[in-house]
């Protein structure tokens, strides 16, 4: 019975127009990264929108995590329930794409440059990539059950648009701060008209710990 209440609920959120567009601004503290200290670049933030006592349906997207330069490209990437991302190969050499968090686990294997892997991502959670050859390779796929989500720019501000009436969860992640610091930041919200705007979210990034992850095989990559 879940589905159709969240399907009238839906319908009649749309039907009445109210929506509303959620802005604000993060801002981090206490960094060791010299984009953030020198440049103050407070991009990297994901930020989400989740409705207190409802839900609303999210419709799977299909995202690109492309392999360039040996980064991966985008860093952050946000995703709904259900989304399929690809990991397209545009280097010149082989890669090996994988997470062994708990976020979703998963292992494309080693493949050829020009050559794609994709993986559906079935479960709300943060996961965390990494490539099985170049240890300096990272992301984060933030997979989410609502459809309202966003991330920060430069200056640290966001925006989450079509935010219907109503009292929210507002959340966020950073992949530099501790999972205490990122409750602390989040807060319930009530969304009435067509603009709310929140005040400045201090993240700190005190406390956090950059410990060397293993590869695939659960040992430390070769020299």
């Amino acid at each position: 019975d879940a589905l159709p209440i969240c399907i009238f609920f839906n319908a009649l959120l749309t039907a009445s127009g109210l929506a509303a567009t959620l802005t604000g601004s993060v801002q981090l503290l206490d960094s060791n990264s010299p984009a953030v200290r020198e440049h103050h670049d407070y991009s990297g933030v994901a930020v989400w929108l989740e409705p207190v006592g409802a839900h609303l349906s999210a419709a799977p997207l299909h995202a690109r995590m492309l392999q360039k330069s040996k980064t991966f490209q985008p860093h952050l990437l946000m995703v709904t329930v259900g989304s399929t991302v690809d990991f397209p190969n545009l280097d010149p050499i082989f890669h090996n794409a994988f997470s062994n968090y708990n976020g979703q686990l998963f292992d494309v294997g080693l493949y050829p440059p020009g050559a794609n892997r994709s993986i559906r991502f079935s479960r709300p959670g943060i996961v965390r990539v990494f490539c099985n050859i170049h240890s300096n390779m990272s992301a984060v796929i933030v997979v989410l059950d609502t459809p309202l989500f966003g991330t920060t720019r430069a200056d640290g501000r966001f925006e989450i648009a079509n935010v219907p009436d109503g009292e929210y969860d507002l959340t966020f992640f950073y992949e530099r701060a501790t999972e205490a610091t990122l409750r602390n930041a989040s807060r319930r919200i009530t969304v009435s008209g067509e603009r709310v705007s929140i005040p400045v979210v201090p993240i700190s990034e005190t406390g956090y710990l950059s410990i060397p992850h293993k590869n695939k095989y659960g040992k430390d990559y070769p020299p």
